[in-house]
């Protein structure tokens, strides 16, 4: 009932206030043009998601086990960590880690290797809350019978809890994915080559931004959407496989 009212509204507001001038002069060709730099941008857009994703779910995972030790230091060690990384800006980490760390410690990292490094402690820092939320949403039943049957702790982790701990951690790991994936966008601010980043140095160049950059974000849009999609089929293939 209300779909044709809010359509005509979005017709009438873009017809009244949209400069058609403007847009009927718009050319993409820039875009075809650039193609290949371009995607080598998405490529590296697509690595620094998988490096955030790969590490920082590894290091989430062992930070998350080490949260459920009875050493209380390490467990106020995971949750310092943890604090630190989730409630600060990335963009101000980056700086840190690629201008002051240096100062500090002696060792230069380039700006890839700065960003590869801040991306992902962050990444972990996120994970490692999704992983012991899943952790302790594991019956304690599943606890019990492994204690129970006295399985060694790689055993107990790996075969008993890990695994059921997995299925409801799907669904935020990937939404934390994508995020990381449009979040890359900020290690423009270090003049890593990602996508953001080319496009910023094609504009400059050809003063194509509007038509630069709203292909840009289409491109985000979609591959955005089909990491979303690809969740729901894993998450309907774990559901399949239960039954």
């Amino acid at each position: 009932m209300w779909f044709p009212i809010v359509l005509l509204g979005v017709i009438g507001f873009a017809a009244y206030f949209l400069n058609w001038n403007l847009l009927l002069s718009l050319d993409f060709s820039v875009v075809w043009e650039y193609r290949m730099v371009l995607l080598k941008g998405l490529m590296l857009t697509l690595a620094l998601t998988a490096c955030a994703a790969v590490l920082g779910l590894f290091a989430g995972t062992v930070l998350a086990i080490a949260s459920q030790s009875g050493f209380a230091p390490l467990r106020w060690i995971v949750t310092a960590f943890v604090e630190i990384w989730r409630n600060t800006p990335l963009l101000v980490q980056l700086i840190w880690i690629h201008f002051a760390l240096p100062l500090v410690t002696g060792i230069n990292t380039t700006a890839l290797e700065s960003g590869v490094i801040g991306i992902t402690l962050q990444a972990s820092a996120y994970f490692t809350e999704i992983v012991r939320a899943g952790i302790e949403s594991v019956p304690k039943g599943q606890w019990e019978a492994a204690y129970s049957l006295a399985l060694p702790a790689r055993i107990r982790w790996t075969r008993v809890i890990l695994p059921p701990a997995l299925r409801t951690m799907i669904p935020p790991l990937v939404n934390l994915t994508i995020s990381f994936f449009k979040g890359t966008a900020i290690l423009s601010i270090l003049h890593v080559s990602e996508l953001m980043t080319v496009t910023n140095r094609i504009s400059n160049v050809t003063f194509k931004p509007v038509e630069l950059f709203s292909s840009i974000a289409v491109i985000y849009f979609v591959v955005g959407y089909l990491m979303s999609k690809g969740t729901l089929r894993v998450e309907y293939y774990l559901q399949k496989r239960e039954r």
